[in-house]
């Protein structure tokens, strides 16, 4: 950090207290680029649109597979395990897809990325198999590397005075692609069966009935692909391209990643090593992102699978439409609130507390889906309760921003943006992982041994919270670059 040029003027006529006459001005604002930033907002619909088109009609697919022989207490298991797989390949890829745009730039990994999001919605759309589910997810995981690098660029538009505000924006984007993404999944799925007048003399949508609700959002995909392509700039200097890196090709004066010397990477224009990211600030800012996404994508793995189970069974008995609708509602609802409340609320408490307000905004979160189902039992209106719900999701969501922002923080410089975002995705990823495996196999166990009145799977997820706080106690007040 460069000296206070005061610091280099003083003699015995500066005074030693400063007038608020003197005092130093506030730093203006920088203006967002709006022009490039809205390409990152367009990549965050396409982003969530492929992963939760699904929700809706996952467990009515599982039915109609027969993967389950009518077992209605497997659905929530296997509808779990194509949401895990997803995140487990992802894992084992996305740092190294966050690495690689350190040294070949950015916009080379979002186009492969868009690509495979796109090839993949088209295979599962194809699939007529369980194993063919299990493979196109694979492949969405494997190919998707756009997560990390998302927010290295947005760390790269902006500084220390907008930064807040651009994660104020993207969540906006966010839920926009989480809103339409289930809604497009509940109103396409089966269209024959939904809209026989325009679809019904198609044999190709009745041998493939949820074809339709894929083939949006790789087509989204596939049109992001063509704008990114044509208008992005760069945000950061590449430091070889793709073909200097195959190991085929012969490299000429190319530092490889793996074999790169302490010397060589410590300036702050190259990306460190591996094992520089390895300190205890970037394991608690990746601990605070990890804990916050188990917490979020086990509550969205059981919320659709509780709105499809009967009432009878523990959950409310709703179809794949009103689903979609609801889960569309929500997306709204919640992503208009965070660019709205977010930087408000991050000037007033400070990142730190905000963030354990928005963890522990989760508890009664999931403590509301017993109190519905006990309202369906009675045939009383939920209506209100699932609002109540929706306001405690808004809230939790306000957690991913900090969790950005003190990864961002925690770079060991600015050159290692992208593998820092890249090591913290694979923990996030593997989070995502277990989150959903685990949450709905205890929902699973619910329905089938009834376990602690069937809500075993509220008291794990409910222990997952309390975990999560735990490690949000170790974030500091201020964000360390402050």
């Amino acid at each position: 950090m460069s000296p206070d040029p005061r610091s280099q003027q003083l003699d015995e006529e500066t005074p030693l207290l400063h007038t608020e006459g003197n005092a130093p001005a506030k730093k203006l604002q920088t203006p967002l680029p709006w022009r490039q930033f809205s390409m990152l907002l367009v990549l965050q619909i396409a982003e969530p649109m492929t992963a939760y088109v699904i929700s809706p009609f996952a467990p009515q697919l599982i039915r109609d597979i027969g993967i389950t022989h009518g077992d209605e207490a497997l659905v929530p298991f296997y509808v779990g395990l194509l949401h895990s797989l997803f995140f487990a390949t992802e894992a084992l890829t996305i740092f190294h897809w966050s690495r690689l745009s350190d040294y070949v730039g950015r916009k080379p990994v979002v186009l492969i990325g868009l690509f495979g999001l796109s090839l993949s919605m088209i295979c599962f759309g194809l699939s007529k198999t369980f194993w063919g589910l299990v493979l196109s997810r694979c492949l969405n995981g494997a190919l998707n590397g756009n997560i990390g690098v998302m927010k290295s660029m947005t760390v790269e538009m902006t500084d220390s005075t907008n930064v807040a505000r651009a994660w104020g924006f993207l969540p906006l984007a966010w839920s926009s692609g989480t809103t339409l993404g289930p809604f497009i999944g509940g109103e396409l799925a089966r269209p024959v069966d939904r809209f026989p007048g325009v679809f019904g003399r198609s044999e190709f949508l009745k041998t493939y009935p949820y074809f339709l609700p894929c083939a949006v959002p790789a087509t989204v995909s596939a049109l992001s692909w063509i704008v990114i392509f044509l208008y992005l700039k760069e945000t950061t200097t590449p430091q070889a391209t793709i073909n200097q890196l195959l190991p085929w090709k012969k490299r000429k004066a190319v530092p490889s990643p793996a074999l790169e010397s302490p010397p060589a990477s410590s300036s702050i224009n190259k990306p460190v090593p591996i094992r520089d990211l390895f300190i205890r600030r970037v394991f608690i800012a990746t601990g605070s992102y990890a804990g916050i996404a188990l917490v979020d994508i086990s509550f969205r793995t059981v919320q659709p699978v509780f709105y499809a189970t009967p009432i009878s069974l523990g959950g409310l008995g709703l179809d794949p439409p009103t689903i979609g609708t609801i889960l569309a509602i929500q997306g709204i609802i919640s992503g208009l609130i965070q660019p709205l409340a977010f930087p408000k609320l991050h000037d007033i408490m400070g990142p730190r507390n905000l963030w354990l307000l928005s963890v522990a905004s989760s508890v009664p979160m999931v403590a509301l889906f017993p109190a519905l189902n006990t309202l369906a039992r009675s045939s009383q209106s939920v209506w209100y309760l699932m609002g109540l719900q929706l306001a405690f999701l808004c809230c939790t969501n306000f957690a991913y921003c900090i969790s950005f922002m003190y990864i961002n923080a925690a770079s060991p410089n600015r050159a290692s943006v992208g593998a820092t975002n890249g090591f913290a995705q694979v923990v996030v990823s593997v989070m995502r992982a277990v989150g959903p495996a685990t949450a709905n196999t205890a929902f699973s166990i619910s329905i089938e041994k009834q376990y602690l009145g069937g809500n075993l799977v509220y008291c794990v997820m409910g222990g997952m919270v309390c975990m999560v706080m735990g490690v949000g106690v170790l974030l500091p007040r201020t964000m360390w670059n402050d």
